[in-house]
């Protein structure tokens, strides 16, 4: 008999030992992990779109109404990180409001050099909102090429910000007058007596209490375009002071005009001026894991209350069929291998500073690209594990896909992300490490680390092809060399990606001072690494790194531990430290199907029907 149709329990040791091993001492998130449980944070499904964007405003001055120092928190990556890891569980909108806000914004406006008569003192107080206007109509992965202007004017040294064309128009940036007066940062090319100096940030304000101000045209996207107000945004010769310019190393401009950089290159220059986009790299992926595990821990206390029939005329939870605690169990081992990578890239990011981090940019873009779509396709594959049940609203899981979708895209499409660093791979240095074939995949005979080499073999050969396509391919200009060797080079990427995530998890594991959790997170772990492996397989086999034996090996071994790691679904997924949250979804609870009585106090009055209805019922929080 399946153990899991016993009443399941948590081992709580091993979950807080877990717990620990994912969140550290839980300092930097403690205050939002809190917040979120607050009722004012509950899911408002019956309110219109705008109002559902207004009320993401107001929880966005209650974040900042916790910060003692908001321009401390806009430059300190791992607290910064930790706020769109919580809130994008209750509020996706709310996530993304603060990534514009704090980081884009004041953490664009706290490393800039101080100017005589700005003033930051609304925006940190946040009687005005923050944006950031850089992608335009016509350009966005070549956002370099921006064709907004600002020309320095050289009688009053300010500038005027003017839109050329349509194609300037800034696309999609939350301008509107909802949530109250907003000040911009606008990426314009700087020209100065008629020489175009590149792309740099100007401080903009944007609307007042009666909407927008002079020179500046707001349009509002299309219902549907998107969770924010979104909208298209140009400028009429708009006159700005001097100070409006953030200047820096990479930008300078005297008082008699004179232009002078220590940063080579107009492109160069333009990625010095938005590279808080690498930190929103960071705070896009805190969501997505957050968002993941969020909806495994749903979907996993569902599968325990759940009953269905069984042989013999018995009912056994749902989780106790291996056709769907293995679904469960994947996602499991994705969101820890995921938030312990992310864990790893934000530390090593938060300890260096400027050029140390160039390496880590890298990372970063990965671990964004990786997290934001793994974290689509644990949603929608936990909302099918609920069945019609992970359609409510309560369940979490449709209000999670539309912020996750917009991650995937916001600070870079992920797939010209992964293209980029995937080109990065190639030029840099490495030295493959010669290892013995693996030819088992028994835990006494191959370790964790063992398989993670197997990763690193398969980005090696991946390179390599890619290596050889670039420089070997006759009669093709470089665009042709890079479309025979990108998708190799994009294969590559992504065992490397798989390879660091693997890392993560085996020196959780090595700290790991709880037997029973350091057992777990093994499983875990060798588990994730398997599952990586196996779109490289046939390379690896071909170039001698696994035998014929360990390819039939692996369906079985995949089996093995998920039928080890099935008993452990809660404990596993309490080390998430949801308790607060799931305390008002009633999919996470035996009772979920009178959920509507039991957490009336989150949905507001009954108005019709009876208080069990499970049509009213869908009315709960949610992303």
């Amino acid at each position: 008999m399946s153990p899991l149709t016993a009443a399941p329990t948590t081992d709580t040791a091993a979950a807080g030992a877990l717990c620990g091993l994912l969140f550290g001492d839980f300092s930097a998130h403690r205050p939002w992990a809190d917040l979120i449980t607050d009722p004012d944070f509950s899911h408002r499904s019956a309110l219109p779109a705008t109002e559902q964007v207004g009320l993401s405003y107001e929880r966005l001055r209650r974040v900042n109404a916790l910060v003692e120092a908001p321009l401390e928190l806009a430059t300190d990556p791992v607290r910064l990180a930790a706020v769109h890891e919580w809130t994008a569980v209750v509020d996706g909108r709310l996530a993304s409001l603060a990534s514009i806000h704090f980081n884009l914004h004041l953490g664009s406006l706290a490393e800039a050099d101080p100017a005589p008569g700005r003033r930051l003192d609304d925006v940190v107080a946040m009687r005005r909102i923050g944006t950031f206007l850089a992608t335009e109509w016509g350009h966005g992965a070549d956002a370099a090429a921006l064709e907004t202007t600002a020309t320095r004017c050289p009688t009053t040294g300010g500038f005027i910000l003017h839109s050329p064309s349509s194609r300037a128009w800034k696309f999609m940036p939350n301008t509107s007058p909802v949530g109250g007066p907003k000040d911009g940062l606008v990426a314009a090319r700087l020209l100065v007596g008629g020489t175009d100096h590149g792309v740099f940030l100007f401080q903009v304000p944007l609307t007042g209490p009666n909407g927008p101000l002079p020179g500046i045209h707001i349009h509002p996207m299309p219902a549907g375009s998107g969770p924010l107000d979104h909208c298209l945004t140009r400028f009429d010769s708009v006159r700005l002071p001097a100070h409006a310019l953030l200047q820096g190393a990479h930008c300078t401009i005297s008082a008699d005009g004179t232009f002078s950089s220590t940063v080579p290159g107009r492109r160069r220059r333009f990625l010095r001026s938005i590279h808080r986009v690498t930190q929103g790299r960071l705070c896009m992926s805190a969501a997505a894991v957050g968002i993941s595990r969020a909806a495994v821990a749903t979907a996993v206390r569902y599968s325990i209350h759940r009953q269905v029939s069984a042989a013999g005329g018995t009912s056994v939870p749902l989780a106790a069929h291996r056709s769907h605690h293995a679904r469960l169990i994947a996602a499991m081992a994705n969101a820890y291998a995921l938030t312990l990578l992310h864990r790893t890239t934000l530390n090593a990011w938060a300890s260096v500073e400027g050029a140390q981090r160039q390496g880590l940019d890298r990372e970063a873009a990965l671990l964004k690209a990786t997290a934001t779509w793994q974290a689509r396709e644990i949603v929608e594959e936990m909302r099918e594990c609920c069945g019609a049940h992970g359609l409510l609203g309560s369940a979490g899981f449709t209000g999670w896909l539309q912020p996750v979708n917009g991650a995937i895209t916001a600070e870079g499409d992920n797939r010209a992300v992964m293209a980029k660093a995937a080109a990065e791979l190639l030029e840099a240095p490495t030295v493959p490490q010669p290892a013995a074939p693996v030819t088992s995949l028994d835990p006494g005979t191959t370790t964790l680390r063992d398989l993670r080499g197997l990763l690193g073999a398969a980005e090696d050969i991946a390179a390599e092809r890619a290596r050889e396509r670039l420089l070997f391919t006759p009669g093709l200009d470089r665009l042709g060399r890079w479309n025979a060797g990108c998708l190799p080079a994009l294969d590559a990427a992504q065992a490397h990606t798989a390879g660091a995530a693997a890392d993560a998890v085996a020196d959780a594991v090595e700290a790991c001072e709880n037997e029973s959790a350091r057992s777990l997170l093994e499983h875990l772990g060798r588990l994730y690494v398997l599952r990586e492996l196996r779109p490289y397989l046939a390379d690896l086999l071909a170039e001698g790194h696994v035998t014929a034996d360990l390819v039939r090996q692996l369906p079985d071994a995949v089996d093995d531990i998920t039928g080890t790691l099935a008993p452990h679904l809660l404990t596993l997924a309490d080390a998430f430290a949801l308790e607060g949250y799931l305390a008002s979804v009633p999919l996470a609870h035996a009772n979920y199907q009178h959920g509507y009585a039991n957490y009336q106090h989150s949905y507001g009055p009954a108005t019709a029907g009876h208080p069990d209805d499970p049509a009213q019922a869908s009315e709960g929080r949610a992303a």
